[in-house]
């Protein structure tokens, strides 16, 4: 008869950690569902039944993972604003400093409001069914806005100290008319579906590099 010894610690610590690497394997599959939800009917429109439905699992399946519809809200901002960075902050860092890095962050947000045209925008439609109801949610969105205007902020300022911006340049209102751009180009290609509307932000973007050009 084999000898019944009991496991290693290694091979318990294995099976143990195998039940976890799924648990967080089916919570990433979970959020990326959500997520995908979100961006056709907003983040208030989340509910633990919607991505049951959505990712064919039991309701007390998804509530396994995530305790409270908020919680899976502020899940899928946080998820939202991982992929935002991945796709354009992080490749915008590998340029030189300067205007080449602020060219490269617009380039590369552009690129992604140009995909989100057709699926709608988790920061955008978030900040019109948030703007009003202060909690968590509301506060993940908002830090997460202010995390990437932080980014584009001190781009700005790095053109200022390169020389390729004037000294002069109010920071401040050149990040403020770049955002400015990128809500109206949702509006205006999302909602309007105006023509030629990602050409105009360009040639807005141009002009103001142009305008405060040292």
């Amino acid at each position: 008869m084999p000898n019944q010894t009991a496991p290693s610690r290694s091979s318990a610590h294995r099976a143990v950690g195998r039940p976890a690497h799924k648990g967080q394997q089916t919570k990433a599959m979970i959020v990326d569902a959500a997520l995908q939800l979100a961006s056709q009917i907003g983040l208030e429109g989340l509910s633990i039944g919607a991505v049951a439905d959505e990712t064919g699992m039991s309701k007390s399946g998804v509530f396994a993972h995530f305790g409270s519809r908020e919680e899976l809200q502020i899940s899928v901002v946080h998820e939202y604003h991982q992929r935002f960075e991945q796709e354009v902050f992080y490749p915008a860092m590998q340029e030189e400093r300067g205007l080449p890095r602020l060219k490269a962050l617009f380039d590369r947000w552009m690129q992604r409001t140009s995909v989100e045209i057709d699926s709608g925008c988790i920061y955008i439609s978030g900040a019109a069914e948030f703007d009003d109801r202060p909690g968590p949610v509301r506060e993940a969105l908002a830090g997460s806005v202010r995390t990437w205007l932080a980014a584009m902020r001190r781009a700005i300022a790095q053109c200022k100290e390169c020389g390729q911006l004037r000294a002069d340049t109010d920071e401040e209102q050149v990040l403020f008319s770049i955002h400015g751009m990128i809500l109206a180009l949702h509006y205006e290609a999302r909602f309007l579906q105006t023509p030629g509307s990602l050409e105009r932000a360009h040639r807005g973007f141009d002009n103001i590099l142009t305008r405060y050009a040292a």
